[in-house]
């Protein structure tokens, strides 16, 4: 008889079932429950407020427990606040200074040795805390699972082998992958392109680009004669601009606003709320898995969001729900492929590749905006630029 596997003993690099925060604590009562036993694997789940003393609290707060028909709960501390709770300066739910240690920890024994492939039970067992606990508090002060932080570690030691000169199958080993044919079914999208194109760093392309200060900071678009091949946004342009040197070192690499600045007028009017799609041809490498779920994620209406759960059953893999936000947090191109409106099952924000505030900022500008456009609204017709990459496309294929 075949023993069932529990989430301790799974491998970090494999798929399983959604096992987010709100669903462990889904309704008042369990909250409740929780608090009463002042449960620390409780904290960080919820944070209830004491309406008598117009504080809020982590739910293993040491305080004398308050009556029940006092407590209001908030998903967030942020929540709370609004609620107009003020921090328990005992508990202090605004701060993480036990569990960044416990996070610092983990990450430390990730770091030690990429190739190595610990359970979560092996690396709960090196923080001496539970795999439950230690798997939601590395989500929520990191932002991506114990998992999806290891698959990154291997991904840049792929990219550093590849970089030094390598050859693929060797890269592939010192990484970690174990064997060509897993690094291959998630290299790809990590890499944007395929790893013997990744190892040549762009030889024989050409990659144009253009930058530009947002609302959101800097962006800048980067495209082949194909398509945008890299969009993202950052706190510095010239950072921005190294990273895809970097990227792309042996590409013929030419700043061209000129060509560009359509696709920056895009941007610009997304962000201002005049523009609910784009008209961005891409030229992305993906494996089939992913491109299934930058698909969906194209798919989700602006202004409206989807759980990592929801977009996992919309692609016919309903127990891939980390591997649908391993998807989400290796898109190369931010905005064309909405990986911004993917949020937690109780609607809390997870990791985004160029930071939460951001996400936080686009999701409120779509359900600001989303409000106030007709929906007689014309479509707009592509750009030049659009339609010269699109027949370039038609031609070659």
């Amino acid at each position: 008889m075949n023993r069932a596997i529990r989430p301790a003993d799974t491998d970090l690099t494999a798929d399983t079932t959604d096992t987010t925060d709100t669903a462990v604590w889904n309704s008042d009562d369990e909250r409740w429950e929780a608090v009463t036993r002042r449960d620390p694997l409780a904290d960080g789940a919820f944070f209830y407020g004491v309406k008598t003393t117009g504080v809020f609290c982590r739910p293993s707060c040491p305080s004398r427990q308050p009556r029940r028909e006092n407590i209001a709960f908030f998903a967030d501390a942020d929540a709370a606040r609004a609620a107009g709770f003020r921090d328990c300066k005992r508990c202090q739910p605004g701060g993480l200074p036990r569990e960044l240690e416990i996070v610092n920890r983990a990450c430390a024994a990730l770091d030690a040795d990429p190739q190595q492939r610990l359970t979560l039970a092996q690396l709960s067992d090196v923080v001496h805390v539970s795999p439950f606990h230690l798997q939601r508090l590395f989500k929520r002060v990191v932002g991506v699972s114990p998992r999806q932080y290891q698959a990154a570690q291997r991904g840049a030691a792929l990219r550093d082998a590849l970089q030094s000169g390598s050859d693929v199958t060797r890269a592939t080993l010192d990484a970690g992958f174990g064997s060509p044919s897993r690094m291959y079914d998630s290299a790809s999208a990590e890499l944007g392109m395929a790893p013997s194109v990744y190892r040549r760093k762009g030889a024989g392309l050409t990659v144009r680009y253009a930058s530009a200060p947002t609302s959101l900071g800097f962006v800048l678009v980067a495209a082949t004669d194909k398509g945008i091949c890299k969009l993202g946004f950052g706190d510095d342009a010239a950072f921005l601009v190294d990273e895809l040197h970097s990227e792309f070192a042996n590409a013929d690499v030419i700043e061209d606003a000129k060509r560009l600045a359509p696709f920056i007028a895009q941007i610009d009017a997304y962000l201002h709320g005049t523009r609910q799609d784009f008209d961005l041809p891409l030229d992305i490498a993906a494996t089939a898995f992913r491109q299934r779920v930058w698909d969906a994620l194209r798919r989700i209406p602006y202004g409206e969001t989807r759980s990592y759960t929801d977009i996992a059953e919309a692609v016919g893999a309903p127990r891939a729900v980390r591997a649908v936000a391993s998807a989400c947090a290796t898109n190369p191109v931010a905005l064309a492929i909405p990986c911004h409106r993917v949020v937690q099952k109780g609607g809390a924000l997870a990791g985004y590749r160029w930071g939460l505030p951001r996400k936080a900022a686009l999701l409120d500008n779509e359900a600001q905006y989303a409000r106030h456009v007709s929906p007689d609204e014309p479509r707009r017709e592509p750009t030049a630029l659009a339609q010269n990459i699109t027949t370039k496309l038609d031609h070659a294929a």
